[in-house]
């Protein structure tokens, strides 16, 4: 089928908007390309250095002849999602030494967990964690001596991360390697009600506490689909995983196939072959849009609206949010998972997965088929699904059917007919919403504001029983300049509580809230935000906002011209757990409709 027009139109729109940023950054690549393989180019003290520690790798990285690829590991065994990476290295070594090759671990890089951050000091350095992980992994790569590169990496500002500097280093090919969500637990469905039975004061911790154990309860990724999840759909869509690679479970045979055909894969598309493959080719216009129409058609994380501009920008790309809008609104929702439904995403891979939806979106016409992929030419490769025949990875056919309609839908017969992703305009700024899992009676939501300044605060007003009616909650000075940009996702079943009682309930921030905010209408990453001056910074308890999902806008009727704005004491946000550190990154980073970047 031809392309649909609307992703004709807003790809066309991305690569003018583009032009002069992508084609310097071309230049770019191609110069480093044209330098030829770095280890030539080392004096002998050098690569002494470089390779002292390798035994009996040394002759072969000393020949310069084979492939070298660099490893980039998010290892350590307090994420779940990461803990797996701690086998790689090893098994990742003896898969390049089979076929003439050789690997090394070139660096390692931050990975923070916003599970155990959320609500809590440390979720301030979370995005701009995002930004170190690029630089740690630049760090790592400098040492010129990779003829590709194996990122190791799953959770939220992780993938991201590793793409800015994938892209900087856009001569080099890279494949990710994910590790897998964990096996099933506890529905989320159930934490949910628990958590909600705690936030309203009917249970005690200690049920809390044992609902969450059976729910995040082994290695590998939490399986409802958040930011995590949402980045290896996105690895897929864009070409940088092996197709099929995203939603195995760690320390299977099939995951370690996987892990291994990667290796053989980068060996195989470096320079020195017949197929190289730099990212820079492949994280092109036509890639981004494909990341956004998986973003769309899932219904991911609204996360991804901060990182994908990040991530485009360090390739060349501009994206807007209005782009994000648009292509939403021709994506049909074609699977419900947590938080937008019942299932995680091991019932997801089971009702048939990306394989699925990469085919069906084709067929469709609303994805580039035209695109170069570690795995070869044409997106329609990830419509194959991987196999275990005699150890090793086989690819068949996937049988183009879902196994179980209430998870996964036809693009012709979706959930709902468009993404769910509408972007916000009006007098209180620009922000986005998700209203995928939002009920349609509640896309609409006019009511008195009450203002916080913190989410603490929120839920001391909760305690004390202050909400007894219809309310709009704005929380400001939430963005990445005031604090960071945390996520306010603890806010959820406090919210949730609300809506339960009959209230119309929505959250306006300039904040974030993650592909974990749910049935809650909530207008996040509003810019220009609190600090810098923007319209949120006037708004008092009792004034008027209406949140329009169905139309795109986000007002207010007070007359903010005649105030002047709130100025809090925002010096404690800078000094505690860490954050004193990061005083030049809130000075420095861009607005959040521009990926919230401070290296980008």
């Amino acid at each position: 089928m031809s392309l649909n027009p609307r992703i004709e139109a807003v790809t066309a729109r991305i690569v003018e908007r583009s032009q002069g940023r992508r084609a310097g950054y071309l230049e770019t690549m191609a110069r480093a390309r044209d330098a030829g393989v770095k280890r030539a180019h080392l004096s002998c003290g050098n690569q002494a250095h470089a390779y002292a520690a390798m035994g009996d790798d040394k002759e072969r990285l000393a020949e310069g002849v084979a492939p070298n690829i660099g490893i980039v590991t998010a290892y350590n065994d307090m994420l779940s999602a990461h803990q797996p990476f701690e086998r790689f290295p090893d098994l990742i070594r003896d898969a390049a030494r089979r076929i003439g090759a050789t690997a090394q671990v070139a660096g390692g890089v931050p990975a923070m967990c916003d599970g155990v951050t959320q609500g809590q000091t440390g979720m301030e350095l979370s995005l701009f964690s995002r930004d170190v992980i690029a630089l740690a992994a630049g760090v790592g790569l400098s040492h010129n001596t990779f003829d590709a590169a194996l990122y190791l990496g799953v959770c939220d500002k992780i993938v991201p991360g590793l793409v800015i500097a994938a892209a900087t280093f856009g001569y080099i090919p890279s494949v990710f390697l994910p590790a897998g969500p964990m096996t099933s637990g506890l529905p989320n469905d159930e934490k949910s009600k628990v958590r909600q039975k705690f936030a309203a004061g009917e249970i005690g911790r200690d049920e809390l506490m044992a609902a969450e154990m059976a729910s995040y309860h082994g290695p590998g990724t939490c399986t409802f689909y958040g930011t995590a999840n949402t980045n290896q759909m996105l690895m897929e869509f864009m070409g940088l995983h092996l197709p099929g690679a995203s939603f195995v479970n760690p320390n299977t045979p099939l995951r370690d196939a996987l892990t291994v055909a990667g290796v053989e894969r980068a060996a195989a598309i470096t320079s020195q072959g017949n197929d190289y493959r730099p990212v820079s080719e492949i994280l092109d216009e036509k890639a981004f849009v494909n990341g956004i129409v998986g973003l769309m058609a899932t219904g991911g994380s609204t996360n991804l609206v901060l990182h994908l501009p990040a991530m485009a920008r360090a390739a060349g790309v501009i994206l807007d949010t209005q782009d994000f809008a648009d292509i939403s609104a021709v994506v049909p929702l074609m699977a419900k998972v947590y938080p937008n439904g019942l299932a995680d995403v091991n019932h997801f891979h089971a009702a048939g997965g990306l394989s699925y939806m990469i085919g069906e979106l084709l067929s469709e016409g609303l994805l580039h088929d035209d695109t170069s992929t570690i795995a070869g030419d044409g997106l329609a490769l990830y419509t194959q699904e991987p196999k275990l025949k005699d150890g090793r990875v086989a690819y068949e056919p996937g049988d183009g059917q879902t196994r179980n309609d209430k998870i996964l839908r036809p693009a012709a017969d979706p959930f709902q007919k468009t993404g769910g992703l509408v972007n916000l305009t009006g007098n209180l700024g620009r922000g986005v919403i998700k209203v995928s899992a939002v009920d349609p009676s509640r896309h609409v939501i006019e009511a008195p504001a009450r203002v916080f300044e913190d989410q603490e605060s929120v839920k001391a007003a909760f305690r004390n029983g202050e909400f007894t009616g219809d309310c709009v909650v704005v929380v400001r000075f939430q963005g990445p300049k005031s604090n960071g940009m945390p996520e306010l996702h603890s806010l959820t079943p406090t919210l949730a509580v609300l809506q339960d009682r009959g209230h119309k309930v929505a959250l306006v921030t300039d904040g974030r809230m993650s592909g974990a905010s749910g049935k809650v209408p909530a207008a996040i990453h509003v810019c220009p935000e609190a600090a810098d001056g923007g319209p949120l910074a006037f708004l008092r308890d009792g004034d008027m906002v209406r949140l329009d999902a169905a139309n795109g806008t986000l007002e207010t009727t007070a007359d903010l011209a005649s105030r002047e704005a709130a100025t809090p004491d925002l010096t404690g946000n800078g000094t505690g757990v860490g954050r004193e550190l990061f005083e030049v990154f809130r000075r420095t980073v861009s607005r959040a409709d521009q990926g919230a970047g401070v290296v980008v």
